[in-house]
């Protein structure tokens, strides 16, 4: 690793069992101190509240493929027109078929309630770190403001996390105490509120956080700037009580255009050259990711401080053997289509398929596909020897022969690891990067009728997915790449409405397969009438989806996991519909 990262492995058991008692789910351990630790009281030095800070970033990794953090695919992949779950059979990780049916979804499935006591989990270790702060004055700890920034930025993560997922969560800060957690309604704050609440977090940070950090995983004042224009972003997409967009606040959007200024003229971050950097080992803390997740592998410790939330991944192939799970869907892979112009095929990418290799060299191809979707025959991992086969596929009677790949290392990477039959990773998992900082500005301009002033940053993007082939091993693209910017009055009528549909478009492009595509479609307020139309073609090429049915008004979100409203004897309120 070019840079020192933060240490990531727990401390010691102490400190797991602290940041337990400060708060989790509302479950039984809240009022029970464990025999033989301390309690965040007696931590009352510089070092212990720096291992307390340890401890709460810790939180970002203890997450696997049914409780992600860091890699949303699970939420926002499959959830949406992009991906479908994979496996061995419909019934393989069952529930995860429940959730792209949409309409199988209940309240007691147990990956719901796992992932709502992850989060919160991290939302306590941050909230313990911060209690052990406050008992210390700057003359004793001088990197105070510091760490509590660094611990209010982990806290707006995992309370961003919780927000886009369950819509209404309850809230609690530091000064809260473990004895009222049970006590607090998840409808205290209203849904504009509670975003707030969460402003307020990155606010912070980027007050108190340096330009620059030595440890590559401690995030900056760029970092908080740039979470805190993703906030007011989803935040400018008013909602009512059955989750429909009713407005756009433009104070919010011109928010995240003053922020999103902010990080781009700092100087900090730049495009890689080519698209497919931002996805291999060598290149992680580039100069295009802002905020990561950071992994570690051979680190003294068991099986290393791995990312297993992609562990289920990797395909049947002989270079891995498990367990071909997050598949991309025929729609994902047509929306690479360009027409004759090198633009999106607006409107027609799901009419007719691209199945046969015949296809990818008769139509023209956005250069991002082969970076983002496996196909039969194409470069794997632009690798020009390894050419993914149709036969890594586990099942394609079910869901089609193309497999993921951003987030798989090569076989013989020194960052991949096997555990048991699955695979963990010590590959980054970029939470904020560049490209996605270009296109936040985009909307909110596009929003705001500025739309001439997002045609660059829509074109800057454009540009490097031009400048990003991949080849086979006699140097041959491996698709037609055909692909362009777009020109107004050469080959586009660059209005606000073709505008904001290039956006939206240019996000699924730049971001297939990463887990934001759903909370994309719910924050604009097009879920339901996307994913059914999606549906009703989907299920005349896959059968396993023939009963699935998006209900607007209830589906945009997860139910609020009926274990944690018992746990609080009904004080939790369900979400609309459910």
């Amino acid at each position: 690793m070019k840079q020192r990262k933060i240490n990531l492995i727990i401390l010691n058991i102490s400190i797991i069992l602290l940041a337990i008692i400060g708060m989790s789910s509302c479950r039984k351990f809240l009022d029970y101190t464990p025999k033989g630790t301390v309690t965040a009281s007696d931590l009352t030095t510089p070092t212990a509240a720096d291992q307390l800070v340890i401890a709460a970033y810790a939180s970002l990794g203890n997450s696997d493929w049914e409780n992600p953090i860091g890699s949303m695919w699970l939420y926002g992949s499959i959830r949406s027109d992009e991906a479908f779950k994979g496996g061995g059979a419909i019934t393989d990780n069952v529930e995860f078929n429940q959730l792209e049916q949409y309409n199988q979804i209940t309240t007691d499935m147990s990956c719901i309630d796992l992932e709502w006591v992850t989060l919160f989990a991290g939302v306590a270790r941050a909230n313990v770190a911060l209690r052990a702060i406050d008992n210390l004055s700057v003359t004793e700890y001088p990197n105070k403001l510091e760490r509590q920034a660094e611990c209010r930025f982990l806290r707006g993560h995992f309370y961003f996390l919780l927000k886009e997922l369950y819509k209404y969560v309850p809230y609690a800060d530091e000064t809260v105490s473990t004895d009222s957690l049970p006590l607090l309604s998840n409808r205290l704050y209203s849904n504009d509120s509670l975003w707030d609440k969460i402003a307020d977090d990155f606010q912070f940070a980027a007050d108190n956080l340096p330009a620059t950090q030595s440890d590559v995983g401690r995030p900056t004042k760029w970092a908080a700037d740039a979470y805190l224009a993703k906030v007011r972003l989803y935040q400018a997409y008013e909602q009512d009580g059955t989750n429909q967009v009713t407005s756009i606040n433009t104070q919010d959007l011109e928010d995240v255009v003053a922020l999103t200024d902010s990080v781009i003229q700092s100087g900090k971050y730049s495009l890689f050259p080519n698209y497919a950097d931002n996805f291999t080992l060598e290149n992680e803390n580039g100069p295009e990711s802002i905020f990561a997740i950071q992994y570690s592998i051979n680190d003294g410790t068991q099986i290393g401080r791995l990312n297993m939330d992609d562990a289920v991944s990797y395909s049947i192939s002989p270079l891995y053997g498990c367990c071909s799970f997050h598949l991309p869907s025929q729609n994902m892979v047509n929306i690479f289509k360009t027409d004759a112009d090198g633009l999106p095929e607006f409107g027609y990418y799901n009419d007719t398929s691209l199945l046969t290799e015949s296809d990818y060299m008769n139509n023209g191809i956005d250069p991002r596909l082969d970076n983002t979707c496996a196909i039969p025959g194409h470069p794997f991992k632009d690798q020009p020897d390894v050419i993914f086969d149709s036969s890594w596929v586990r099942v394609p009677q079910i869901y089609g022969y193309h497999d993921c790949m951003k987030e798989i290392l090569p076989a013989n990477s020194p960052g991949l690891t096997k555990v048991g039959p699955f695979f963990g990773s010590s590959k980054n998992i970029d939470i904020i990067r560049y490209d996605d900082v270009l296109l936040w500005r985009a909307e909110a301009l596009i929003q705001l009728g500025q739309q001439d002033e997002a045609l660059p940053l829509i074109n800057e993007l454009r540009t490097r997915a031009a400048n990003s082939p991949v080849k086979t091993a006699d140097g041959s693209n491996a698709s037609n790449y055909r692909i362009n910017t777009y020109q107004p009055g050469v080959n586009c009528t660059w209005t606000q409405a073709y505008a904001f549909e290039a956006l939206q478009y240019e996000r699924r492009l730049e971001f297939g397969m990463e887990g934001t595509r759903f909370f994309d479609l719910v924050r604009w307020g097009v879920a339901a009438d996307t994913l059914n139309n999606f549906i009703s073609v989907a299920k005349t090429r896959f059968n396993f989806l023939k009963d699935a049915q998006f209900t607007k008004g209830r589906d945009e979100y997860l139910p609020i996991p009926q274990a944690e409203i018992n746990l609080t004897h009904g004080l939790y309120k369900q979400n609309n519909g459910w």
